[in-house]
């Protein structure tokens, strides 16, 4: 064990994590000439893509240092906000981190939340300051920055360029002398936490775990603590670029498991794996219940697919456990599941991910939050809204309470009057303003979540010309004026449109929806009244004329009666037309409410 090290890197989206790991990986001889590419540990095309790591990649590395062998276990982790949970497994299954600084762009806010909750799980920090060859680097003031942050000295943060190769040798021998072995027991009954899990569709589940005491031997049978399900160890090894099987795995060591597990439900992240004859008492503390932020309904395209759909979701939930989802119906779009994500990106990822891997085709309606709702019948008694549909009638409804959350904003001084502007818009209370150095300032702010997911984060980023970064966490349940506001095309009320706004906001919302509709809306050989109320109070309207065919075009000549005839009777058929006709609503119409501030 003395000769094992678990680490993850931990940094803000875009300060060269992926990149560091890719040198890491060539200085330890882990990978080939012949294997090597850029973001090697990041296998989704989505990911490359985009440029960022949305899953937890595990690798062992050897390093031979002094004529000694090191085994040296590094779980990479993202860097975005709504990518924390992730970050959060890695940590509990490690005992140090590198904390990578971008040099040109110094710390930002997911970097000072991703440290606490590294100094939380009391992990050893390594500091590291990345890109140090780029011309815009700021390397002594970053330096203070660091300094100030961690309270470590100027001569423990490590100069490097991950891209150049600078100071990898360095970290990696920081990695050896700074953070601990791990400690644990190879003669007590076997614990395992597990941080992640995959579905092969031939094997079955694979689960990733960390020993913390004991040991595993292949064809062992094992327990699930949580589920209480017992499989023999089909398979066990550790996780080099390829699996490498391993007859037994000791304390303090990562690997992955084979047993032939079908079901995508029966393994739970954050379980404990235990021997079935030799039982742990108590299984290991795991990561924290995680909380979803966004909600918004997935529905098949198909109806006939739905059951496609849910073997889909579930095994995708598999490999991310921060996704929750429920069924439920819509008038509208018939069945479907109402999905709980951690912020907009997370949603739109895993919208990818359903068509991409799985070849689904769905629908997404517009996202909201959670509210707590309390009834005139039962004043000290609340109940969960989901889904604007779920709302009680206005006139059964005591209060209304939605989720406040604490904003942290790390911009430069020049763009504070332009985010204090967007969040008092948003609905956001000052509560604190602190200079980080002469140039950057923190803005910590109280404000709705709600006024948070949709483009708050887009239009931050525009005001601030990129410089802005943003990090929240939730704070509690406050009462808000909220009102349903509900469209309907054709004199039907479609529940996939409702929005819950303020009651302040609800006029604009309504106009602007109704706008964006009739712009989307192909035009029918009717006329389309698209209305948004309020109860049972029309708020805004507006029409989508119907296309005419000129009935009139034969006539020439003669008495205007004819002609007359021709129109009264078209008239006719267009109302009969409007009471059996059916409006076809398009995706786009859906995540319109989505861009109303464009």
């Amino acid at each position: 064990m003395k000769f094992i090290r678990n680490f993850c890197i931990i940094a803000h989206i875009d300060h060269g994590k992926s990149t560091l790991a890719d040198r890491l990986l060539e200085r330890t001889q882990t990978i080939s000439e012949r294997e090597r590419k850029n973001q090697l540990l990041d296998n989704m095309d989505l990911e490359r893509e985009r440029g960022i790591t949305i899953k937890s990649h595990a690798i062992q590395m050897d390093y031979q240092y002094q004529g000694t062998s090191y085994i040296l276990n590094l779980i990479d982790t993202p860097g975005h906000v709504d990518f924390s949970y992730e970050v959060s497994r890695s940590i509990a299954a490690c005992e140090g981190a590198l904390l990578v600084v971008d040099a040109t762009q110094s710390i930002q806010a997911q970097t000072i939340s991703n440290l606490y909750l590294a100094l939380e799980n009391d992990l050893t920090i390594i500091p590291v300051l990345n890109k140090i060859d780029l011309p815009g680097a700021n390397l002594e003031e970053v330096i203070d920055d660091m300094v100030d942050l961690i309270g470590c000295s100027s001569e423990e943060v490590i100069r490097a360029s991950a891209k150049e190769g600078i100071g990898i040798d360095e970290i990696l021998q920081a990695i050896i002398h700074r953070i601990p072995s791990p400690k644990g027991d190879p003669l007590a009954p076997l614990q395992a936490i597990i941080f992640d899990s995959v579905y092969n569709p031939f094997r079955g589940v694979e689960a990733y775990f960390r020993i913390m005491n004991g040991e595993i031997h292949k064809g062992q049978k094992i327990k699930f603590m949580a589920t209480e399900r017992m499989y023999h160890a089909d398979e066990i090894g550790t996780l080099k670029l390829k699996k490498m099987p391993r007859e037994k795995i000791g304390p303090g060591d990562v690997g992955y498991l084979i047993s032939g597990i079908k079901d995508a439900l029966e393994v739970k992240v954050g379980d404990t794996l235990t021997g079935a004859d030799l039982s742990a008492d108590t299984p290991i503390e795991g990561f924290k219940e995680v909380k979803s932020m966004v909600f918004a309904g997935i529905y098949p395209v198909d109806t006939k697919e739905y059951e496609e759909l849910r073997a889909s979701i579930e095994k995708l939930r598999l490999n991310d456990v921060s996704l929750t989802f429920v069924p439920e119906a819509s008038v509208a779009l018939g069945f479907g599941f109402r999905c709980g994500f951690l912020g907009m990106l997370h949603m739109d990822i895993i919208q990818e991910r359903l068509e991409r891997e799985y070849n689904m085709t769905v629908i997404t309606t517009v996202p909201n939050v959670s509210y707590k709702a309390f009834l005139k019948k039962y004043p000290h008694k609340s109940f969960w809204v989901n889904n604007p549909s779920d709302m009680p009638d206005p006139s059964n409804l005591e209060k209304l309470e939605e989720p406040y959350i604490k904003a942290s904003i790390i911009t430069l001084s020049q763009y504070v009057g332009a985010v204090m502007s967007l969040c008092i818009e948003k609905r956001g209370l000052i509560k604190n303003q602190s200079y980080l150095t002469t140039q950057r300032v923190e803005l910590i702010f109280e404000m709705p979540l709600a006024e948070v997911v949709f483009d708050f984060y887009d239009k931050l980023k525009t005001i601030s010309k990129g410089y802005a970064s943003f990090d929240y966490s939730p704070l509690d349940y406050r009462f808000s004026d909220l009102v349903r506001v509900d469209v309907l095309i054709n004199a039907q009320p479609v529940d996939a449109l409702s929005a819950l706004v303020d009651r302040s906001n609800a006029f604009y919302i309504g106009k602007k929806m109704c706008e964006k509709l009739r712009e989307l809306i192909p035009r029918q050989q009717f006329e389309i009244p698209l209305q948004a109320t309020i109860g049972s109070k029309v708020i805004a309207r507006e029409t989508i004329k119907a296309l005419r065919k000129d009935v009139t075009a034969k006539c020439y000549g003669g008495d205007i009666s004819r002609k007359r005839k021709l129109l009264e009777k078209q008239k006719q058929g267009k109302k009969k037309m409007r009471q059996i006709g059916k409006v076809e609503v398009p995706q786009s119409a859906f995540m319109a409410v989505l861009k109303l501030g464009d």
